[in-house]
């Protein structure tokens, strides 16, 4: 080692928990070269994820040098309506593209089929019998393919805007993020539960994620991309922020 030089101590990947504050937060130790903290719903779940050369100590100041932040994101994820559990009865309330719509069971011996009658009705039709967990599932299986067909132009419509491609992309279900981005590969996965809210908010997700191709983390230089190019994008994440949180059984 030459004079002047610091040994970098070297921690294995792990995950743990440390205290900021009296708030717990979870720590992720992995490989990765920037150190990322985010807030999960429902309940406000702090984690924090930093490169392995990262101590706890570091850690900590991470986590008070946004603890404002952090704060305002549990109020929120507090004052946030929750729908309850959904049973996929006749008369039950869903979500489509952030309107309330009655959900109408059909039983009959035809396919099982989905149908949007009008602004505020969906219309399921399944076999007699049929459990709740497959009714949940045709229920999905129709979002996704409302989904993917408001993904694709979306996608065609600002990869000139932007000036990237988008190699592939998925929609997926997923309990901590609208959306992430794989700069390396030029991936991007979609929240399946964007088809719930209002298409405003599935475009804000869209750009946040084709933005991240050309800037891996949200820093100044990011923001100042979603300026230019969706100028409006804090409204819209405040609409997607306010919109009902889904029933889940949230795990980490």
């Amino acid at each position: 080692m030459h004079q002047g030089d610091t040994a970098r101590t070297t921690y294995s990947a792990s995950n743990g928990e440390i205290k900021v504050g009296g708030l717990a937060v979870e720590l992720v130790r992995k490989d990765i070269r920037n150190v990322h903290l985010a807030v999960y719903p429902p309940d406000g779940h702090v984690r924090i994820a930093v490169p392995l050369h990262i101590g706890d100590d570091a850690a900590r100041l991470a986590v008070v040098g946004k603890l404002e932040w952090v704060r305002r994101q549990r109020e929120a994820f507090a004052q946030q309506p929750r729908q309850s559990a959904r049973e996929y009865v006749t008369g039950e309330s869903h979500y489509v593209w952030g309107q309330r719509v009655r959900l109408d069971v059909v039983e009959d011996l035809e396919p099982p089929a989905i149908r949007r009658l009008g602004p505020n009705r969906l219309k399921l039709c399944v076999r007699p019998e049929t459990s709740e967990e497959r009714r949940q599932d045709l229920l999905a299986a129709w979002y996704r393919r409302e989904l993917k067909a408001a993904i694709a132009p979306l996608i065609a419509m600002w990869e000139p805007e932007l000036g990237v491609r988008v190699e592939d992309w998925r929609v997926q279900r997923m309990r901590t993020r609208w959306g992430s981005c794989n700069p390396d590969t030029g991936r991007i996965l979609i929240n399946l539960e964007l088809a719930k809210k209002p298409r405003e908010c599935l475009e804000f997700i869209v750009v946040h994620e084709m933005v991240h191709l050309l800037e891996r983390t949200h820093s100044d230089r990011f923001r100042a991309l979603m300026d230019r190019h969706l100028p409006d994008w804090p409204r819209r994440r405040a609409v997607l922020n306010r919109a009902p949180l889904a029933h889940e059984d949230w795990a980490y």
